[in-house]
C-alpha cells in the first residue's frame, strides 16, 4: 500500500489547496480502483473537500470559522484555559475538532472521484506561517 508525505507551507489562517499533488500521487500509482486516504499530522489545522472554483467560498469559510471561534483574547472566550501558545492556539484546536484530520476519497479508473468543483484543502487555523505534513495513503 503506497504512501507519500507532502509538506505544505502556510502563511496564516486560510484554505490551501493541494488537489494537484494528490492527483499526481494517484496517477503515479498506475492503479485502477481503490481508496486514497488523506491525513494531516497536526492538531491545529484540518482537511476539507470544498469548492475550488470561486475563491469567495474560501474567504467566507475562513470568516465563518473566525466568527464561530474567535481568538482567546476575545471577551466571549474568557473560559479558555490553554493560552500559553497564543490567543489563536486553543481556537485552532477547537476548529480542528469541528472539522476533520482525515478524508477518504474513492479512486476509479485511476482518478480521484471528486466532483467538478471539489478540491482538497488544508485548513490552517493558526495565524503564523507553518509547515504542515499531509500523508497520502492508497489502498487498492
Amino acid at each position: 500500500m503506497p504512501q507519500k508525505m507532502i509538506a505544505l507551507s502556510t502563511r496564516g489562517q486560510g484554505l490551501y489547496e493541494f488537489t494537484d499533488a494528490a492527483a499526481s500521487f494517484v496517477r503515479s500509482l498506475d492503479a485502477d480502483e481503490g481508496l486514497l486516504t488523506v491525513f494531516v499530522r497536526h492538531t491545529s489545522c484540518s482537511l476539507l473537500i470544498q469548492e475550488n472554483a470561486d475563491p469567495d467560498v474560501r474567504t467566507d469559510l475562513n470568516a465563518f470559522f473566525r466568527h464561530l471561534v474567535p481568538p482567546s483574547s476575545d471577551p466571549s472566550m474568557r473560559w479558555i484555559v490553554h493560552t500559553m501558545e497564543g490567543p489563536d492556539d486553543m481556537p485552532a484546536h477547537i476548529k480542528a475538532a469541528l472539522t476533520q484530520v482525515s478524508i477518504g476519497i474513492p479512486v476509479s479508473a485511476g482518478r480521484m472521484v471528486l466532483g467538478t468543483w471539489q478540491g482538497i484543502y488544508l485548513f490552517e487555523h493558526r495565524d503564523q506561517p507553518h509547515r504542515r505534513e499531509v500523508v497520502l495513503h492508497f489502498s487498492g
